[in-house]
């Protein structure tokens, strides 16, 4: 069995019109949506065996953050295959994949990740919030036996859920200076 986490970049930032949507960085709150997703995940123990993310901006300063907070300490693999892209081409990605890996993180994009997650899975998904992460459980042994619903959910988590309840637990691994704003 493999586990693919989907990730969607967090918020990004629009302010400067004179960046192309390949540039974009990240809004303050997605920074702050990223500390509290990060440090659930990282309370949660969950470190994938690869991390493969879009090579826009957006996605890899979610995919370096996410990294970090968890001590992921593996390479992170930027793909430029990965942005305005297909399901069928991360169906590709995924399936060029050594199986020595049990479970990989891809941080990427709308509506490419809804599209694959609903590609994967019998849930239906309406569209992948900003830094959405979902949990897909596969039932295969070898990356390239991917195919149409071969997966179940084992978890979504998403920073709406903690906009107005945070476990003590999260809140105490988040900086100080986030603590006193929520």
């Amino acid at each position: 069995m493999k586990t693919l986490y989907l990730i969607r970049h967090a918020k990004s930032d629009w302010s400067d019109g004179s960046l192309s949507d390949f540039e974009r960085g990240l809004k303050k709150r997605g920074h702050k949506d990223l500390e509290t997703i990060s440090s659930y995940m990282s309370l949660q123990r969950l470190k994938p065996d690869l991390i493969l993310s879009s090579l826009a901006l957006r996605a890899q300063t979610t995919a370096d953050i996410l990294a970090k907070k968890i001590e992921y300490e593996g390479r992170i693999h930027y793909m430029a295959e990965l942005y305005n892209t297909r399901p069928e081409k991360i169906i590709n990605i995924l399936t060029l994949q050594d199986d020595g890996y049990s479970s990989i993180f891809l941080v990427g994009h709308n509506p490419e990740l809804t599209e694959f997650a609903n590609f994967l899975v019998k849930e239906n998904f309406a569209k992948m919030p900003t830094l959405g992460v979902l949990a897909i459980g596969l039932e295969i042994n070898s990356w390239s036996e991917i195919s149409e619903k071969c997966g179940k959910v084992e978890f979504f988590i998403q920073p709406k859920q903690f906009r107005y309840y945070m476990p003590k637990q999260i809140r105490t691994t988040l900086p100080i200076k986030e603590q006193q704003e929520s």
